[in-house]
């Protein structure tokens, strides 16, 4: 269509339609199909101008066809989730989170439709009826997906983008004194008054010393080995699986001091075979958290300890007591923090740094249990 001084446009056309409103129209740049603008317009000059701004965006390679933000937020957040390469376990929980907390607002809308605005209200309301680590999690999962539609051109800017919603501060937990890691050991169930020492004077999370078996074990040099981690589903099933992080496989030095501790739980409660487990549940099966969580509350309160404490609070006293003296890698290797590499390098302190570690803890336990002695 000529334009004012009579001219061919170079790019698109604009036309009038039968209501009098105006239609640009313009070639796909990637199969060149003839395409009308998503919207009509009053005036010939801003169908001009819209036809302007797309001919902007395709040089600039920032043209995302107009179709593709149309695909409904479920449909792709169900696609996005297949082709995720996760852990059995997580993907349990990322198909939760949104199931739960993103579909019943987001599901049937289209991609191209969702705004900060609305990302802002939903996660205003989520505050209001659940805790605010699920809703972290929630929004780090949503900001995912709308990344990967980003990259996949379906939409042109992600609508996450709320400062500081993507993170919260964990409340700082409870350090137990040795003192009070000895009375809960006491009070707890004879099979259970190792788990509590190992996961207090270990750091080992409760799937890493589950999954504990005898061979794992070595009583002459005091360490044990850390190879896997016990995870449950929510259908209940119990399965095996690599440590939480890739320096999860690692050694870790206990303090000589828990050794008598050690072989008797082994000659009396531990599962039969190299392969048994070292902890086992109240009748004889699995160690699972919801069969241990009254044994350990009926513990907690006959020693007088908080209500507020929890048994995962044990590894972060671990993690306390350790830290004095120990180098910040020394410290995240044995705790099972550092990348893989780290790992790999650091994996020989069981016999140096690491002993000097569980060694300055058994001197803890000495002098806090020799004064309890006397």
């Amino acid at each position: 269509m000529p334009n004012k001084q009579g001219r061919r446009r170079r790019f698109g056309s604009v036309r009038q339609l039968k209501s009098g409103r105006w239609q640009a129209r313009y070639r796909d740049p990637g199969t060149g199909q003839l395409r009308s603008a998503e919207e009509t317009y009053a005036t010939k000059t801003d169908a001009e101008v819209a036809l302007t701004h797309i001919e902007a965006d395709i040089t600039r390679g920032q043209w995302s066809d107009p179709e593709a933000g149309k695909v409904q937020f479920g449909e792709y957040a169900a696609a996005w989730l297949k082709d995720r390469e996760l852990a059995d376990r997580t993907r349990e929980r990322h198909e939760s989170v949104i199931r739960l907390h993103l579909l019943p607002t987001f599901s049937a809308r289209p991609l191209s439709s969702i705004t900060t605005a609305q990302v802002r209200s939903w996660r205003t309301a989520c505050l209001k009826r659940t805790g605010k680590p699920t809703v972290v999690k929630a929004y780090q999962i949503m900001r995912a997906i709308m990344n990967t539609a980003v990259d996949d051109e379906l939409i042109r800017r992600n609508p996450c983008r709320i400062k500081g919603a993507d993170r919260y501060d964990v409340p700082e937990r409870p350090v137990l004194t040795v003192d009070e890691v000895y009375a809960i050991a006491d009070a707890i169930a004879p099979h259970y008054r190792l788990l509590v020492l190992l996961a207090a004077f270990t750091g080992l999370r409760f799937g890493e010393l589950a999954s504990l078996r005898r061979r794992d074990i070595n009583t002459v040099s005091a360490a044990l080995s850390v190879r896997r981690s016990q995870a449950e589903m929510q259908t209940g099933s119990l399965f095996d699986k690599a440590p939480k992080s890739g320096a999860g496989i690692r050694p870790v030095a206990f303090p000589a001091e828990l050794v008598p501790d050690v072989e008797q739980h082994l000659d009396r409660f531990a599962g039969g075979g190299r392969d048994g487990h070292v902890f086992i549940g109240p009748r004889g099966g699995r160690l699972r958290r919801s069969n241990f969580r009254d044994d350990w509350i009926t513990a907690r309160r006959k020693a007088g300890i908080a209500d507020g404490v929890h048994f995962h609070d044990l590894r972060h006293t671990g993690n306390t007591l350790a830290a004095s003296g120990a180098s910040l890698r020394e410290l995240m290797t044995r705790m099972g923090h550092s990348t893989p590499r780290a790992a790999l390098i650091y994996q020989h302190m069981v016999n140096g740094r690491d002993r000097e570690i569980a060694d300055r803890l058994g001197a803890a336990i000495r002098k806090t249990r020799g004064n309890a002695e006397t």
